[in-house]
């Protein structure tokens, strides 16, 4: 039984007698039970991934939405998806409010067709030929006339997905009664208990015109739909209001500027500069969208303010995608991403400013931290990978999750190895030159600035990489895979622990969602080198997202192992067991074997081969081997496969320069080795391949930062700009120049009253990094 308001707003509407036509589907109705009990204690302090447990979700509907782009009218097409969308969320078991423009638009309509159809034929021909277009129509009347079409609109739209709608008229009066707000609460809330969406819209034939802009100041007016849908989000204690208009959102610059970014979060306590993009109608504007948005935040209400031309953006919204500028208060719960990024640049510059024995503690007390505390962190990894494996993670990338009491104290062993080195790091002087008399310049290194360094799998990266960037003073962004969530996070906070003291902890930052990569790879005014450490597939997706961001990676770990002719077969079986079977999943693991054809039916063709299979290595056959052998291994699918686990190809060489062009040809450029006693084959060999790490008589393996004396590596870069092969402390940094004069200019050397020098002085022992 309705009570006696519920039913004064409840109104049955006849069919209209217009015709339309509107794209639907039937689904069928599912229901939802929303636990309200998981959400936070503010409906403000959401994250996008907590929408998709939202309940009570006002949606405003702008006129730019609800209207055609000749503003003549609706666009039907595009409400019956809006209609669609806030169906389908209302059968999942939520509650839906809709604050809706158009009843101008609609009326408009129909009062056009009767002043034209009131016009004689003389004068619609003469306004025709003319040019001049029938009389402006007063806004108050074209609501009048057009309030009842748009609701029986409605109500025929969401009667073919079984939802029954009712129509409330608000004034700005309704809100500074109390006695009446209560009697709007309780009318709202009855129908949500019956499943009934709310269809609310300002009183536009009765409202007066808009006043000047007094919007939140004390109290909300309501002079346009954003206001209202603000205040009825508010007085209905709503956890989601999602602002619809014909714009994406707020934006850095002006759109269309190249430095111009569509902000996907936006929290009122960042120090942001935002740009909202301009309606193509409505009375309110992004201006007043904005305001709106800031009010019902403040009242626990998070918000979304997007394009409702973009195709399932209701949905998407609610199931947490990035779309439109999402309004949060969620810092206690994440620090959002540009926030991060701007702490990581000003963390770099405190770096900077300390003593390179200050930073050589930071690392140290890290290198401690990771021994005092490795029970801890071998059960974090140890949960890590019981959860990998019931997910059925492969072998190969197990054994790069997997931590080990061995590992930690190499790992420790590594970082003070690399605090050793970073002693005198930054301000170093690498060149002085006297350009004239009293003109000195000097070349110093300095930090590149802020990393993002995104890598998978492996959590040990996460201090070695930490240690290296707080060494050479970099800030730094980390994103790690979720399958070492655990790992990172205990690890994670050990590094923070180290810095406490010495430097702004926001100086390391741990990126917690996928989703933010995209976004962190448009800040290039924060961020100024992306390093991804995995798959082929990883790296080549950051390349292609990276706006403006340079990236330093490598596609893949292709590594190439030849024996050559005249070789000592024990040491050609060591160095090709080392490199397959020490560390299969490493990215500097070999991955083919080539094999001088003269071995082919000698015993050191046949023992290799014995020796892989006892080691359990799956053996492909290259396209040259295939044609040799009758029965055997299984062809190579492809020549330039990076197996990571206990496969390899094998094929067959002519010749020293045939091993070179193959290498060449289907390598990565990251790590090939050659053995052989023929020192003349081997300096070729160093010379010709093309690659970042290429080796004599030495295992893949060795292509490491650690091995290599850097103390560990950001990662292995096979690109042929900054730095190559593994990138340690040095990697890390660039130069500037320090120019030193007394008074010169220009224009006196031009003029040949002065002149140039250009002598090469000696560098001195010393350093403007320490302070």
């Amino acid at each position: 039984m309705l009570s006696r308001r519920a039913a004064i707003y409840l109104q049955n509407f006849t069919k209209p007698r217009f015709t339309y036509a509107f794209w639907v589907s039937k689904r069928q109705k599912t229901t939802q039970i929303i636990d309200q009990d998981d959400l936070p204690a503010t409906s403000a302090a959401l994250l996008r991934s907590d929408l998709n447990r939202v309940k009570r979700i006002v949606i405003k509907l702008g006129s730019a939405v609800i209207t055609r782009e000749d503003e003549c009218g609706l666009s039907l097409g595009r409400l019956g998806s809006i209609v669609e969308q806030v169906a389908e969320l209302q059968n999942q078991g939520r509650e839906m409010i809709i604050v809706t423009s158009g009843a101008v638009a609609f009326g408009k309509q129909k009062l056009r067709q009767e002043a034209v159809l009131s016009m004689s034929m003389r004068q619609n021909l003469n306004n025709v030929e003319s040019g001049i277009r029938p009389p402006s129509l007063e806004p108050r009347a074209c609501a009048a006339a057009g309030q009842s079409g748009l609701m029986s609109l409605y109500d025929a739209m969401f009667h073919q997905y079984g939802v029954k709608t009712a129509q409330i008229l608000l004034t700005k009066p309704d809100f500074q009664d109390e006695h009446s707000r209560e009697n709007l609460r309780g009318t709202i809330n009855e129908l949500l208990k019956l499943n009934i969406i709310p269809i609310v819209n300002a009183n536009d034939a009765v409202a007066p015109p808009p006043e000047p802009d007094m919007d939140l100041a004390g109290v909300i007016s309501v002079k346009d739909n954003d206001s209202l849908a603000a205040r009825l989000a508010s007085e209905m204690h709503a956890e989601l209001l999602i602002i619809m208009s014909d714009v994406n959102g707020l934006y850095t610059a002006p759109p269309g500027m190249p430095e111009s970014r569509l902000l996907h979060t936006y929290c009122p306590e960042m120090d942001q500069v935002i740009i909202a993009g301009k309606s193509r109608v409505g009375t309110g504007g992004m201006d007043s969208k904005v305001k709106a948005a800031t009010y019902a935040l403040a009242r626990n209400c998070s918000v979304v303010i997007c394009n409702g031309c973009e195709e399932h953006a209701i949905i998407n919204i609610v199931k947490g995608k990035k779309v439109g500028t999402f309004f949060t208060r969620a810092q206690s719960r994440g620090t959002p991403i540009e926030l991060q990024a701007k702490l990581a640049r000003d963390g770099s510059r405190s770096l900077q400013a300390l003593s390179g024995q200050h930073r050589t503690a930071i690392v140290n007390r890290l290198a401690d931290l990771l021994l005092e505390r490795k029970s801890d962190i071998l059960a974090a990894n140890q949960q890590d990978v019981q959860e990998a494996f019931s997910t059925g993670m492969q072998q190969s990338e197990m054994a790069r999750l997997y931590l080990s009491e061995q590992k930690l104290e190499t790992l420790a062993t590594g970082l003070r190895q690399i605090g050793v080195d970073s002693l005198n790091a930054l301000g170093k002087v690498v060149q002085k030159t006297r350009l004239a008399e009293d003109l000195e310049l000097e070349k110093i290194t300095v930090p590149i600035g802020v990393l993002l360094v995104i890598f998978e799998s492996r959590p040990d990266a996460l201090p070695q990489v930490a240690a290296l960037s707080i060494c050479s003073g970099n800030g730094l962004l980390l994103k790690g895979g979720k399958e070492a969530k655990h790992s990172n996070r205990i690890l994670f906070s050990l590094v923070q622990e180290a810095l406490e003291p010495f430097a702004p902890v926001d100086t390391v930052a741990l990126v917690s969602r996928r989703e933010d990569i995209a976004d962190l790879l448009q800040l290039n005014q924060y961020i100024d080198l992306v390093v991804p450490r995995g798959s082929q597939d990883l790296v080549n997706r950051i390349q292609q997202l990276s706006q403006g961001i340079p990236v330093l990676g490598h596609s893949e770990g292709i590594c190439h192992v030849f024996v050559d002719q005249d070789v000592d077969p024990e040491m050609a079986l060591q160095i090709v067991k080392d490199s397959k079977c020490d560390y299969p999943a490493a990215c500097n693991s070999m991955e083919t074997l080539l094999i001088h054809r003269s071995h082919r039916e000698g015993p050191l063709f046949d023992k290799m081969c014995e020796m892989l299979r006892l080691q359990g290595v799956k053996i492909h056959a290259g396209p040259k081997l295939g044609q040799l052998l009758k029965f055997g291994p299984s062809l190579a699918a492809s020549m330039r496969t990076e197996y990571s686990s206990l496969e390899c190809a094998v094929e067959i060489v002519d010749d020293l320069d045939d091993a070179i062009n193959h290498i060449n040809k289907y390598g990565s450029s990251h790590t090939d080795a050659i053995v052989t006693n023929n020192d003349e084959n081997g300096e070729r060999f160093l010379k010709m391949v093309d690659s970042a790490c290429v080796f004599k008589n030495a295992s893949t393996r060795f292509a490491d930062g650690y091995r290599f004396g850097l103390g560990a590596e950001v990662g292995v870069s096979t690109s042929r700009i900054h730095a190559r092969g593994p990138v340690g402390l040095e990697g890390l940094l660039t130069h500037k120049w320090l120019l030193s004069g007394s008074g010169q200019i220009v224009a006196d050397f031009t003029a040949g009253k002065s002149k140039f020098i250009h002598k090469k002085l000696p560098i001195p022992d010393k350093s403007y990094g320490d302070s």
